[in-house]
């Protein structure tokens, strides 16, 4: 685990650091040790977490490091408290979040605003035609908050490309993943399965559209 981290620590290494922006996460567990310690959002984790990712990255700040999911056993409090100390000692530039529901993005944020702390910068959140879930409300506090978006999977793992057909799971390369139990949950709105007809239906409209105007697919969605 943190092997990306290794590979472009290696690289960044031979390059001006000032010319890049690098961002890396904290939350889930790198393999240290198996124990309550290693894995959340508490003072103790991400402290380690970060001292680790800049030995792997070869490097003494971060400019973007981001919560990788919530956590329901560490205070939020705790967790920002923690980031706006990091900022603060220069470890970290910015504090951004990733894959979080509204209400808790809203809960960050003002406490956040509350106590004063480094204010939150950016949202990474799955995003695409397949999956619209975080306009009704994550998207707003961004917006209200001036949070910067930055989605992950806009192609939902390959499925509006079209390039997996409808009924067909692919069996071989790299759009096995899609088909996969886990990854099926991963890149699934919470309501309903990735490979159905609502899927399906999307990406035949998008290639109406791209027929239409002469692009690929996946240059529309």
């Amino acid at each position: 685990l943190g092997n990306s981290e290794t590979f472009v620590g290696r690289w960044l290494e031979k390059q001006p650091r000032d010319k890049f922006v690098i961002a890396t996460k904290c939350r889930m567990d790198m393999g240290v040790e198996q124990n309550v310690n290693n894995v959340g959002l508490s003072r103790r984790h991400i402290t380690e977490s970060i001292d680790r990712s800049l030995q792997r990255l070869h490097t003494d700040f971060v400019d973007l490091y981001q919560i990788h999911a919530w956590d329901d056993g560490t205070t939020v409090e705790e967790t920002l408290r923690t980031l706006d100390d990091l900022v603060r000692v220069g470890k970290i530039r910015y504090v951004g979040l990733s894959n979080v529901t509204g209400w808790q993005m809203q809960k960050l944020v003002d406490t956040s605003e509350k106590y004063g702390l480094n204010s939150i910068v950016s949202l990474q959140q799955q995003y695409s035609l397949a999956n619209r879930d975080s306009e009704l409300e994550a998207f707003q506090v961004c917006k209200a908050s001036g949070i910067a978006v930055l989605p992950w999977s806009p192609l939902k793992g390959g499925l509006l490309t079209g390039k997996v057909k409808r009924g067909v799971k692919p069996t071989e390369g790299r759009l096995r993943s899609v088909a996969d139990d886990i990854a099926a949950v991963n890149q699934a709105s919470p309501h309903w399965s990735t490979f159905n007809d609502k899927t399906f239906d999307i990406v035949d409209t998008v290639e109406v559209i791209a027929k239409k105007h002469g692009r690929s697919i996946a240059q529309v969605a």
